[in-house]
């Protein structure tokens, strides 16, 4: 696939592709593993892999992964870009839409529908990954099992699990004495005292400045650097900083935003350009999108060399078939989690089962339902007021 076939695929799933991590990730291994056959099982595992244990949201880092192991850094960057642009674009003219008109309570109905829709959707996209992942691999499925439950004890993806979980394959499927399986642990207990580290104290250091786009830069830039999971992780990080540390939004506006998430395609943090219009206008929402992925770019490009040199070693490969057994993992539990959320009475729960029967029985394209959902959510949210 040329550079500039692999953009144009990623401009049509930013604009088209809804339902969050979970089901892009589906739709990127499904449409270019699976049907267009233009990247490898291989190449989409290790792109999966360092996108899961590296911070930022999953769905972004793993199409600049998959940009930069087929066209190196011009390949990550303009797919990147591609990825980004349209629900940047959208998120825009929602926010001006939103202030012109004091708040959009039909954001809120839509989501009635949308949220309960998008989880039929991840839930398929979550059962084919772990499928053509972890094939019949006993121990994978062992991994994939454990890690969905860690995640939806822990409500979170914990990035520790998945360098674990790396490590244990390695030592299982590729050990090569004990000074390299010590080395090994080593770096792996190193790694995730980094995360710990990260995710405990380094995350709370205060931007400390007054100038207002500075600060919705730099707390975004904190974001996007030291938050592990899924893009949905990163919501109650949000929360704190932008609700109850620096009071720029309030409750409502907040839940909103969480709902602009939801009803846009793309990656589900283009939300943090809503709440930087919000609260700087234009401005505000460049410096939150630049904040938010500017680190995911970074901390891409800058470890995928050693992960691209080295794909064919049995080490590497060995981790990368554990985290990426664990990432399927997590993302199924992220399915549980979700799900809990978004359906919360019979409406909800029969528009999430029709999304399934409709999505294994019939080709119907996902954003086609998503449109349907909305307009059911909206017709029953209103009937219900």
């Amino acid at each position: 696939m040329t550079l500039w076939e692999l953009a144009r695929y990623f401009l049509y799933l930013g604009a088209f592709g809804f339902g969050g991590p979970v089901a892009l990730a589906g739709f990127m291994h499904r449409d270019l593993v699976e049907k267009r056959k233009s990247i490898s099982e291989e190449e989409y595992n290790l792109s999966l892999a360092l996108a899961q244990i590296m911070p930022g949201p999953l769905a972004a880092q793993l199409a600049i992964a998959i940009g930069y192991f087929e066209h190196g850094v011009p390949g990550a960057t303009l797919v990147g870009l591609a990825f980004i642009l349209p629900s940047f674009l959208m998120v825009v003219a929602i926010s001006l839409a939103y202030l012109a008109y004091g708040g959009l309570w039909w954001m809120q109905a839509l989501f009635y529908g949308i949220g309960a829709a998008v989880i039929g959707v991840i839930a398929i996209a979550a059962y084919k990954l772990g499928r053509s992942t972890n094939k019949r691999d006993p121990l994978l499925w062992g991994i994939f099992a454990v890690l969905a439950a860690v995640t939806v004890w822990a409500e979170a993806e914990l990035a520790e699990f998945f360098i674990l979980a790396g490590l244990l394959v390695l030592f299982a499927r590729a050990w090569s004495g004990w000074r390299r399986a010590l080395a090994a642990g080593l770096a792996g207990a190193l790694a995730g005292l980094l995360i710990w580290l990260i995710e405990n104290w380094f995350i709370h250091i205060e931007a400390g400045d007054s100038n207002i786009l500075l600060q919705i830069l730099l707390f975004f830039t904190k974001a996007g650097a030291f938050v592990f999971g899924s893009g949905l992780a990163i919501v109650p990080f949000l929360h704190q900083g932008v609700v109850q540390e620096f009071a720029w939004l309030n409750e409502q506006q907040f839940l909103d935003a969480v709902a602009v998430a939801m009803i846009t395609p793309g990656p589900v943090v283009i939300t943090v350009a809503f709440i930087g219009y919000l609260v700087a206008g234009l401005a505000g929402a460049i410096a939150a999108a630049v904040g938010i992925f500017l680190p995911v770019y970074l901390l891409t490009i800058i470890p995928a060399p050693w992960f691209g040199r080295n794909r064919d070693n049995p080490q590497l490969k060995a981790f990368v078939q554990g985290a990426t057994a664990a990432a399927t993992g997590a993302i199924t539990g992220a399915v549980i989690v979700l799900g809990q959320r978004a359906i919360y009475d019979l409406p909800t729960a029969l528009i999430a089962l029709a999304t399934l029967v409709v999505l294994v029985r019939a080709k119907i394209p996902e954003p086609i339902l998503i449109i349907l959902a909305g307009g059911v959510g909206l017709l029953v949210f209103v009937g219900l007021q």
